[in-house]
């Protein structure tokens, strides 16, 4: 490893179709705070092009940001083009207080593109956002330290047998397994 590796992530952007929408669902339904409009006039791309962009800040000074263009062929070129998959997504790590809460502000929300997978090594509970963007909100299990430990050993020689063919799944870390190592 190098010492040159980012600290954190400064932001993700994505285009939405309407911004307003976009600020009820990450500020008013999620929570996440807004913290910075700019509404900017560029040379991007061979075209002066106008477009606004919002910030919902996260706690460690990151946040997710979303474009909306002035001009209807902007933003037609530009997106929203989401695919609809679900291995397509952002994750975000949040403690099981958080999560809870999530969960709670989802469903009062009745929003019903929402889904909740326990890998084992994290709970993840996924919504889908006014543009079919899916967001999951990931709690680690409580002994995601040693499973990470684990995996970090054989990362490489995991994905060079995956890579050769041998598709078995490795996916078997659980607290029991940790406690009997132990």
């Amino acid at each position: 490893m190098t010492n040159s590796v980012p600290s954190r992530l400064h932001h993700t952007a994505y285009v939405a179709k309407d911004l307003e929408a976009t600020r009820h669902f990450y500020e008013d339904i999620l929570g996440f705070p807004l913290v910075a409009t700019w509404c900017e006039q560029e040379e991007l791309f061979g075209k002066e092009r106008t477009y606004c962009h919002c910030f919902f800040g996260l706690k460690d000074g990151s946040a997710l940001a979303f474009f909306q263009f002035a001009h209807a062929d902007d933003q037609a070129q530009f997106g929203p083009e989401i695919p609809s998959s679900p291995f397509i997504h952002i994750a975000l790590n949040v403690d099981k207080a958080t999560q809870d809460e999530l969960e709670k502000r989802i469903k009062d929300a009745d929003l019903k593109a929402t889904y909740v997978l326990e890998h084992g090594y994290c709970r993840s509970v996924y919504v889908v956002d006014p543009d079919g963007m899916i967001v999951e909100f990931t709690c680690d299990a409580e002994h995601a330290d040693q499973i990470n430990a684990i995996r970090a050993k054989d990362a490489h020689s995991e994905l060079k047998r995956w890579l050769a063919g041998d598709h078995t799944p490795n996916n078997d870390v659980r607290p029991s397994v940790l406690e009997a190592a132990n």
